[in-house]
């Protein structure tokens, strides 16, 4: 996607997704910054990395994108304080959506995935972060995990991106990214492939409605 300069700043859990989208000529972003995956369960470190990672960003570009959803911080110690309220002192802006998962997979997407089961949504960085999400930063061991995975869902669903086709490569490849978290999740895990569209919609709209506003007000 050509046009004005920018960078983006996203949550490691989409670095995945965001490689391809700029290996693939899609994104022509002078950077692309992460902060570090799962840090939606740590809010002070994810404020302290994305105002860090922000400010790299605006000495690329005074347009910077922030890949992160609506939901995706929440501090109950400062309940005024939101992931949008962070973001606009940075003079950047978000996509619109509630979280990565969000992002690659709408309302009415999951709808249609789920069948009306309770599901845990997964996605190529949830798996590959799982440990770091649920056992370093949470602190659940095999009983938290019993406890709390089967009791609210009845299974778990991939969303797979394509064209990365990230799960039949692990199946073949390394089977064990799936079963690990499989066997300590006691859920089933399903495959459903899914486009990119969704994500690179949301990147498209906020990129030219921030360049927009640079035009304005040049």
């Amino acid at each position: 996607m050509t046009g004005d300069s920018y960078s983006i700043v996203a949550c490691g859990i989409l670095r995945r997704e965001l490689t391809f989208l700029r290996e693939s000529g899609f994104l022509h972003a002078d950077r692309i910054l992460y902060t570090g995956p799962g840090l939606h369960t740590k809010p002070d470190e994810l404020e302290k990395q994305l105002r860090r990672q922000l400010a790299h960003a605006r000495r690329s570009a005074e347009n910077v994108i922030v890949v992160y959803g609506s939901k995706c911080y929440l501090d109950s110690n400062q309940p005024n304080k939101t992931i949008d309220s962070i973001i606009s002192e940075a003079g950047a802006r978000r996509v619109q959506a509630e979280g990565c998962i969000d992002m690659l997979c709408d309302a009415d997407c999951r709808r249609e995935l789920s069948g009306g089961d309770s599901v845990l949504w997964l996605s190529p960085g949830w798996i590959e972060h799982w440990r770091r999400i649920w056992q370093q930063y949470l602190g659940w061991d095999a009983a938290d995990a019993n406890m709390n995975f089967p009791g609210f869902y009845r299974r778990a669903v991939f969303l797979d991106p394509q064209p990365l086709g990230v799960f039949d490569d692990w199946v073949a490849n390394t089977p064990e990214k799936i079963l690990e978290f499989s066997d300590w999740s006691r859920l089933p895990v399903e495959n459903r492939p899914v486009t990119l569209d969704r994500l690179k919609g949301l990147l498209r709209k906020t990129i030219s409605e921030g360049a927009g506003e640079q035009g304005t007000e040049r």
